[in-house]
């Protein structure tokens, strides 16, 4: 006698959408998340041309000096459609000045804002939250850096991993509610050529805290043990912001 068989169950439905806390008892879903992108380019002398460029087209920006180079700009843009840094933005890039600059690509920088599940306000932490920090004037510091794990960080334990997190982000909330630094926490899986997981930005009025804030990262378990790259970092002063 044949022994029964059993009939194959059918794939769980997946669902990638964001979600955030439950408000009044509701769920928070949401299908919409922002592309942040880092830009950087050499041999400009005077960005006066690059801000005028940026201020006509409206384009949704930070212009930032660069520190390590002192003919060098970055240039941070941001939306939540991918195709306008393939459609609008490079037919901004191909006119003059910015066509005449000396494109780095060793900075570039993609990444899109996530949901951790725990998010008061889910639409206003994936939407609005980072240009609101990036356009900020007292936050006229910035350093951008990517970041990959280790793979032996996927295999722990959804608890081991929850406390190394806990770690981490305790100093960030930290260095935060002193007003010395503030974070954007980009997703970067597949989205660059370097295999990076994340990029992260760190913002503020002065330099010296958010140096301070990768050095008190350096010590925890997350940086010391299961981060296997870090970097290219991009240290800049905005000179132009414009929310658009």
């Amino acid at each position: 006698m044949n022994a029964p068989t059993t009939a194959p169950q059918a794939p769980a439905v997946l669902d990638i959408r964001e979600k955030g806390a439950p408000l009044n008892g509701q769920p928070q879903v949401l299908d919409t998340r922002l592309f942040m992108q880092l830009l950087a380019f050499s041999d400009c002398s005077d960005a006066t041309a690059l801000i005028t460029l940026l201020k006509n087209e409206k384009v949704p920006c930070v212009l930032y000096q660069d520190l390590s180079d002192p003919c060098g700009v970055g240039l941070l843009t941001y939306s939540e459609d991918p195709d306008f840094f393939t459609s609008r933005l490079r037919k901004v890039l191909a006119k003059p000045p910015f066509k005449d600059l000396i494109f780095k690509p060793e900075f570039t920088m993609l990444g899109r804002t996530y949901s951790s599940g725990y998010e008061a306000d889910l639409k206003d932490w994936l939407l609005a939250r980072s240009p609101r920090l990036a356009s900020d004037p007292q936050n006229r510091w910035a350093i951008w850096y990517p970041l990959r794990r280790s793979g032996a960080f996927a295999k722990l334990s959804a608890q081991e991993q929850s406390a190394i997190l806990r770690e981490h982000g305790a100093i960030g909330r930290s260095f935060g509610e002193a007003g010395f630094a503030h974070d954007i926490r980009l997703a970067c899986f597949g989205l660059d050529t370097n295999d990076n997981d994340f990029v992260i930005g760190l913002l503020g009025k002065d330099l010296h805290p958010l140096s301070a804030t990768v050095q008190a990262m350096r010590k925890t378990q997350q940086t010391s043990s299961y981060v296997d790259n870090l970097g290219p970092f991009f240290i800049g002063r905005a000179i132009f912001q414009n929310p658009a």
